[in-house]
């Protein structure tokens, strides 16, 4: 289908994009205010109120027909705003975009250029996977830059995916002739393999590679008690038993405020658990495939060089297991305030530090991350590690993380360490890194400290890092604002991957003198 041909999608699209919601709407208001309408439909002076239900009413006064002519004619005027709506919604890719058109009376063109391609993610709801149908969101570069195409089959899904992914990456089309098609299927093999993909989980090609990363069901479960919304939440409840003990009076306001507050979070904490169920992610030909979700399955595949900012981190309660969350900044084509948002940024909700060393090797390919870089960034400070840390004074402001909180500048990348009890590490790749600043505040003046905040497209993940020496600060700034322009203009000018930037102390800025952490 990318053959730069206008084409249609599924003929079942208009009904799973919001035609059933308009079905169960007009049901609702049939069902209540059926009296009127049968009222309006029956000739003057039949009381059919006396005859008890409407349909007894219609059947034993012999007004079949007529009955039947209305639903019949609702029914076909539903069908042809379908059909318009799927006739006049069409797409195309071409060498240059993906382009999709759609309106009958209001016409509106979308057009993504491959250039500014970002991603592609596949997304399989519960009832779309029943009949063998899936949705592709091609993600742009810009607010409101995503283009949707609603629904397709699942191969030919698949297919066009792949086909937007080799464009936006520079890659030749496959021969259209050794392109493997789906054979096609009854309607009956179509539910019956949707209903297996659900049970079973999705049945991926076998050629795509396995997943780099596997997460125990049990891990799972004990991440999620251990998150800190079950911490805050478990403390409201045991506040309000307190409340109620010393004053019994409260009982009632208690219990009325806590139900809906346990519904609330029931339905979130259930959200989020089913969300990362069969979590995979993998190296393929056009970037990393992350998949996750049990109900609904997504399947989002990064191209190279779209990872913006890295964040890896560990909550408190999970430090005794071991584990760490990963989380990245990355143009979605959506707001900051858009929920859907997050679930795209988490790339590996939960894992081990060899699996976040993998992860890390799949997104970050010109850095080179290993066992000791990443000791240095998630359990340092250690000894030699290369990082310039904050002076002894930001202790003030830094009372616990002062002795770890730092930065190291490599040639790929500048890696920010923050935080003693939540430890985190930020990856900023320079080629992606869109400007650094350095602020003083009033306080910070007054003890020589500075905050170096590197500037990313709006995510998750925060590039600033505060409490350091004000000459460091500046250093930095200078020496990530060159390393940047190189990054940026060509990789084989920087310096040998994993070693160290030297950092150039110029006449105003007098380099600092050695300071223990």
């Amino acid at each position: 289908m990318s053959d730069g041909e206008w084409h249609r999608l599924h003929p079942l699209s208009p009904l799973l994009r919001g035609g059933l919601t308009l079905i169960v709407l007009i049901g609702i208001v049939v069902a209540n205010l059926r009296d009127r309408l049968i009222s309006l439909f029956l000739p003057e002076g039949m009381n059919w109120e006396e005859e008890g239900d409407p349909v007894d009413y219609i059947l034993d006064n012999g007004v079949i027909v007529p009955a039947l002519l209305v639903v019949g004619g609702g029914l076909l005027l539903l069908v042809a705003i379908f059909w318009l709506s799927w006739r006049f919604h069409t797409f195309r890719i071409t060498d240059d975009d993906v382009e999709v058109r759609s309106g009958v009376l209001f016409r509106t063109h979308r057009r993504a250029p491959l250039d500014r391609v970002q991603g592609v993610n596949l997304t399989r709801p519960a009832l779309a996977r029943l009949v063998g149908l899936a949705k592709l969101e091609v993600v742009g570069a810009g607010l409101d830059a995503n283009v949707k195409l609603e629904y397709l089959s699942t191969s030919n899904a698949e297919t066009i995916r792949g086909d937007i992914l080799r464009l936006a990456s520079g890659r030749q089309k496959a021969d259209a002739a050794a392109r493997r098609t789906a054979e096609p299927q009854s309607a009956v093999g179509r539910i019956s393999a949707g209903v297996g993909e659900i049970v079973l989980g999705v049945d991926e090609d076998d050629t795509e590679p396995a997943s780099i990363v596997r997460v125990p069901l049990g891990r799972l479960i004990l991440a999620n008690l251990l998150s800190g919304s079950t911490i805050w939440f478990l403390a409201l409840i045991v506040a309000a038993i307190v409340g109620v003990v010393l004053q019994p009076a409260w009982l009632i306001g208690a219990l009325g405020a806590s139900i809906p507050a346990a519904i609330g979070f029931g339905t979130y904490a259930v959200r989020q658990f089913i969300r990362t169920l069969r979590y995979s992610i993998a190296p393929t030909s056009a970037g990393v495939r992350v998949t996750f979700g049990l109900l609904t399955t997504v399947t989002e595949t990064l191209p190279p060089g779209r990872v913006h900012a890295v964040d890896v981190r560990q909550p408190l309660l999970w430090r005794w297991g071991g584990w760490w969350r990963i989380r990245v900044n990355r143009l979605s084509g959506r707001s900051a305030t858009d929920t859907s948002s997050t679930q795209f940024a988490d790339v590996l909700p939960i894992g081990t530090a060899d699996d976040v060393e993998r992860v890390l090797r799949l997104l970050l390919p010109a850095v080179e991350v290993d066992a000791a870089l990443l000791d240095a960034g998630l359990r340092g400070p250690r000894p030699g590690d290369g990082y310039t840390v904050s002076p002894r004074r930001a202790r003030w402001f830094l009372p616990l993380s002062q002795p770890r909180n730092g930065f190291r500048l490599l040639p790929e990348a500048l890696l920010l360490r923050r935080g003693r009890l939540w430890p985190a590490l930020v990856i900023l790749p320079l080629a992606r890194l869109q400007s650094v600043r350095v602020d003083q505040g009033p306080l910070d003046r007054a003890l020589g400290l500075a905050r170096v905040t590197g500037h990313t497209v709006v995510g998750p993940v925060s590039g600033a890092l505060g409490g350091l020496d004000s000459r460091d600060a500046v250093a930095l700034w200078r020496a990530t604002t060159d390393a940047t322009v190189h990054a940026a203009a060509s990789a084989d000018r920087a310096p040998g991957v994993g070693e160290s930037v030297e950092i150039e102390w110029g006449a105003d800025t007098p380099a600092p003198e050695p300071r223990d952490a």
